[in-house]
């Protein structure tokens, strides 16, 4: 059985005739007689009461045609939300977003897409790198933003922003007056550094291992404007991407980094050969475009 045999059907009792149907359905009148004997068949039941002159239905056919009037308004549904779906009005997108970035540009960007195709959502959760790798892994989010490298063989992504990280310090600190630090004047400095859950914590303690010290962090936070009042009450200074830096309200300097150079890089990321909707495929291909200097990796 297919939906032809449940249409045709609804349309031999719709007319109460073969041949008036299969007018209508631009079959011949042979054709439909056979879909429906064939379906009568499988079911196991007659449909019809052939006897008279004009056809009826049986019990078994009226409680068979509700059934089928049923599955056809289904499947016709179905054929309408993939129309919806192909022609982009309807979908939902799960954005992973990490707290340490500028999200203004990201955010615009957005708002450009729904202007477009205002009737998909939007679902934007804030979270540390390795919680939004682990998320898209399990299927609780389409796409993240995080800080590269990211697990090549896991997902696909597309690198669009490459920027120094700064030592932050308060005005009245040593190095307030600096305009470069190398790294290894840092190990007896207390760090402020977001929390384990950032891959920005992993990048600054490898660079500190690099340099020949283990740095002695006292704080560890998920909030860079946390980390900024810190900063401004002497409890300790950080290393923070320059974009966010230029976020903080306080009072603070901003020291350049050399030898090593400590740099981060932000990308788009998305499960690897994985189904995406075509939302978020069509999302995805709209923000390569408005973000630039990115490329795409396999």
């Amino acid at each position: 059985m297919d939906i032809r045999h449940l249409k045709y059907f609804i349309e031999v009792s719709r007319f109460s005739s073969f041949t008036r149907a299969a007018d209508h359905l631009f079959l011949t009148q042979p054709t439909i007689s056979k879909m429906i004997k064939n379906l009568e068949e499988e079911l196991g039941v007659e449909l019809f009461d052939r006897s008279r002159k004009k056809l009826v239905l049986t019990d078994a056919g009226r409680v068979i045609l509700e059934q089928a009037q049923t599955i056809d308004r289904a499947f016709n549904n179905l054929q309408t939300e993939l129309d919806d779906l192909l022609g982009l009005q309807k979908g939902h997108i799960r954005i992973g977003l990490p707290p340490i970035m500028d999200a203004d540009h990201f955010i615009r960007i957005l708002g450009e897409f729904h202007q477009l195709y205002p009737n998909i959502t939007f679902q934007l959760l804030e979270n540390g790198t390795k919680k939004i790798e682990e998320d898209i892994t399990n299927d609780q989010l389409d796409v993240g933003i995080t800080v590269l490298p990211t697990e090549e063989e896991n997902f696909r992504y597309f690198s669009f922003m490459k920027e120094e990280l700064k030592v932050i310090v308060p005005p009245s600190h040593r190095l307030g007056a600096r305009k470069q630090v190398k790294l290894e004047e840092l190990k007896d400095e207390p760090l402020i550094l977001f929390n384990k859950d950032f891959a920005l914590n992993d990048r600054i303690k490898e660079a500190c291992k690099e340099a020949g010290f283990l740095p002695h962090v006292v704080s560890e936070s998920t909030q860079w404007d946390f980390i900024g009042k810190m900063i401004a009450a002497d409890l300790g200074i950080s290393i923070l991407p320059h974009s966010v830096s230029m976020l903080l309200k306080e009072d603070v300097h901003r020291i350049k980094v050399v030898k090593p150079m400590i740099e981060w890089d932000l990308a788009l990321i998305w499960k690897k050969n994985h189904y995406q909707s075509y939302a978020t495929k069509e999302w995805l291909k709209f923000t390569q475009e408005r973000l630039t200097f990115g490329s795409i990796h396999d």
